[in-house]
């Protein structure tokens, strides 16, 4: 299986990430009863790209859920497969935006028809098969890289969300990977 993966900005250090997380979390156990906001929690689910019928262009889709107290925001999305870009899709009229709400204890959902991410200028057709390494940049998150199964053009996932895969919790400060889904325009 031919990978396209995207460079990690961070040089991958795990265990000060794990690190991190537990202290935070020893800190939240430490707040008194009027400790307020929790912060966002995202995890990533049901992610896919749908084999494009274009060497240069593709579609993206996948959810992310909250389950924190704090609204986020999914800012930018980056990848090695080519430039992405985040679309709103309004009245069947679809266009770039500049950031898209992950709303406290709710879910963001890029799906066929709706909200979406472009991949265009792509750097390799993508193929059945392949993975698309892709980063969720964030508002306040930190960002958390997805891994996003290529699936056949006509694919259509069986529920349209919260298909969370193995390993797609994603707290603040740790990294994540997961699928992710798109179908063409």
């Amino acid at each position: 299986m031919r990978r396209v993966r995207a460079a990690r900005g961070r040089g991958g250090r795990p265990g000060l990430a794990a690190a991190t997380v537990i202290g935070a979390l020893v800190l939240a156990g430490c707040g008194g009863s009027d400790s307020g906001s929790s912060g966002a929690e995202l995890s990533v689910g049901a992610a896919y790209i749908p084999q494009p019928v274009s060497d240069s262009m593709a579609a993206g889709f996948l959810t992310i859920t909250n389950d924190g107290d704090t609204e986020d925001q999914l800012t930018s999305v980056t990848s090695e497969a080519g430039d992405v870009t985040v679309h709103e899709t309004v009245d069947g009229t679809m266009k770039e935006v500049d950031r898209l709400p992950v709303p406290a204890h709710g879910e963001l959902v890029l799906e066929s028809g709706g909200n979406h991410l472009m991949f265009e200028k792509l750097t390799q057709r993508l193929e059945e098969g392949e993975t698309v390494s892709v980063e969720l940049h964030f508002a306040h998150s930190d960002p958390v890289t997805v891994e996003v199964p290529v699936k056949a053009a006509t694919y259509r996932p069986t529920s349209e969300h919260s298909e969370h895969t193995e390993g797609s919790e994603h707290s603040e400060g740790s990294e994540h990977s997961a699928p992710s889904e798109h179908a063409g325009h």
